[in-house]
């Protein structure tokens, strides 16, 4: 779960890291009669993306107008795909230098790959190679610490002790959040050698929520602010929207085979809506799941067709397609073409299903793709 900022900071804080003051803010017209951290403020978007500065959602202001005026400029913006619905409103840091701290899992590696540079900030991008020192490291806490105080000593004075003071409270959050990656950009460092995260991003595994009740619990209360985890908590498989955007409703089963999917259609210029692993064994004899699949897909405004690719193994596609045809029909708003490529388990039993539910059935995947793309250009031709 990739956090929001503000729920980022806060967390962060339980583990001693210094952050600006700072609340957060849904509605623009409230600040008038909050209670701010002392001024001048930072006003930044709250989306889980990075790059918020340059996309403009991240103003100073000097004034509690200002702010103000700065809010109702961000709030309902959309940038990246995402609708901004909070800002946090904090102390603006002054009078210290930027630094860059970072922890996240190497997959290749099978271990922690730690980044530190005494250079941060928006352009932490252009930092110069030779400028910015990594290692990879086991996913230990000893381990992470050792690193972070070796990689610090290459600056000496007060940036270098800020750097490993902070790196050795991150690797406790790191290992004890069970995260996939913490970033701190920019690390503000003073002369006396205080600092403070001026920026946070905080990625967490969804499948470690079992073990993690406080981030739980934030899921829980502030669902609407993480729809994606809230489904996979709630549901029990993965749902992304990937493009707000797009054209083609992808019902899915196979993380792997659903990604490979959607590289495949943006390939051939297409627009795929969304991720999805519906992970079929988990809906035997009940279709909830596909209907509130179908429902989440009804968002999406640009939807024409729906398209599924299922590869069964344990799931009979017999079963699938009658509990298919009973979605469709309980979700009307969904009034799209549905094109089907299914292959293996009760294929024979699945086709006259299919056949008398309307559904245009393949076992070919590039001909089931022929026939999406042909069915928008249809949808274009009488939209023109």
């Amino acid at each position: 779960m990739y956090l929001l900022e503000h729920d980022a900071k806060a967390l962060l804080a339980q583990h001693t890291i210094a952050t600006p003051d700072g609340v957060m803010v849904e509605n623009a017209h409230d600040i008038a009669g909050m209670q701010l951290p002392a001024g001048p403020w930072v006003v930044k978007g709250q989306i889980t993306a990075g790059g918020r500065g340059k996309a403009g959602i991240i103003r100073k202001a000097q004034t509690r107008e200002a702010a103000a005026e700065a809010a109702g400029a961000i709030l309902g913006a959309t940038v990246k795909g995402r609708e901004v619905r909070a800002v946090r409103i904090e102390q603006q840091v002054r009078g210290a230098e930027e630094a860059y701290i970072a922890l996240l899992l190497d997959a290749a590696e099978g271990a922690v790959r730690v980044i530190m540079s005494a250079s941060g900030g928006m352009e932490i991008e252009a930092v110069p190679h030779d400028e910015i020192r990594s290692a990879v490291v086991p996913l230990a806490v000893d381990a992470i610490v050792k690193c972070m105080q070796e990689l610090s000593a290459a600056w000496p004075g007060a940036k270098g002790r800020a750097l490993r003071e902070a790196g050795e409270r991150l690797a406790h959050v790191f290992v004890e959040r069970e995260a996939m990656l913490v970033e701190i950009n920019p690390l503000f460092v003073r002369a006396d050698g205080s600092w403070v995260a001026g920026d946070a991003k905080l990625v967490t595994d969804d499948n470690a929520l079992p073990r993690q009740p406080e981030i739980k619990a934030l899921l829980e209360r502030r669902a609407a602010a993480y729809p994606e985890a809230a489904i996979k908590l709630e549901h029990g498989f993965d749902y992304v929207v990937v493009d707000p955007e797009g054209e083609i409703g992808l019902l899915t089963t196979g993380a792997g085979l659903s990604m490979m999917l959607i590289d495949e259609l943006r390939q051939q210029g297409l627009k795929p809506y969304n991720f999805l692993d519906v992970r079929t064994g988990g809906m035997r004899g009940d279709p909830g799941r596909l209907v509130s699949v179908l429902k989440w897909m009804t968002e999406g405004k640009r939807i024409r067709v729906l398209l599924i690719n299922i590869f069964a193994g344990i799931t009979d596609l017999g079963e699938f397609s009658r509990l298919l045809v009973t979605a469709l029909r309980d979700v009307r708003d969904l009034d799209v073409p549905v094109v089907a490529r299914l292959v293996g388990n009760g294929l024979p039993e699945a086709r006259p299903i299919l056949e008398k539910g309307g559904v245009h059935l393949y076992t070919d995947l590039d001909a089931a793709v022929a026939e999406v793309r042909q069915i928008l250009g249809r949808e274009r031709g009488v939209a023109r």
